[in-house]
């Protein structure tokens, strides 16, 4: 996982645990400066060992509580995770994991009724 919203995602989906690789591979304390080695399970796109170029994005702590100096949502994780918690009213992971999930079935037109509607100022 490399972005804030995807691991908010997870945990919302009742994930206990996230894995975070390449995005703690692209702090400047990382060994691999830079460089991540992949997932360790053997693939044909990707072979196990196979160096991957992810690059330097901050310091672990950038990385891990901000600040954030960009909007791809690969630094302040866990200010994504406080967001997102703050956005449906948890105070903790495990009501986090009580949200009612609403899965999009197509992203281009997923809510576009709802945002239509306020536009012309009609309630929903």
């Amino acid at each position: 996982m490399t972005t804030g919203g995807v691991v908010c995602k997870a945990l919302a989906y009742v994930a206990d645990a996230v894995m975070i690789g390449s995005a703690f591979a692209r702090a400047t304390e990382a060994p691999g400066r830079g460089y991540h080695w992949g997932m360790a399970t053997p693939h044909s796109n990707l072979p196990r060992g196979t160096r991957i170029r992810v690059g330097i994005a901050g310091s672990l702590e950038q990385i891990l509580f901000g600040p954030a100096f960009t909007e791809d949502g690969t630094l302040n994780l866990v200010g994504a995770i406080r967001t997102c918690m703050g956005s449906v009213g948890a105070r903790n992971i495990p009501e986090l994991q009580q949200t009612e999930l609403i899965i999009a079935p197509a992203i281009k037109t997923e809510g576009k009724v709802f945002q239509q509607a306020q536009k012309l100022g009609r309630p929903r």
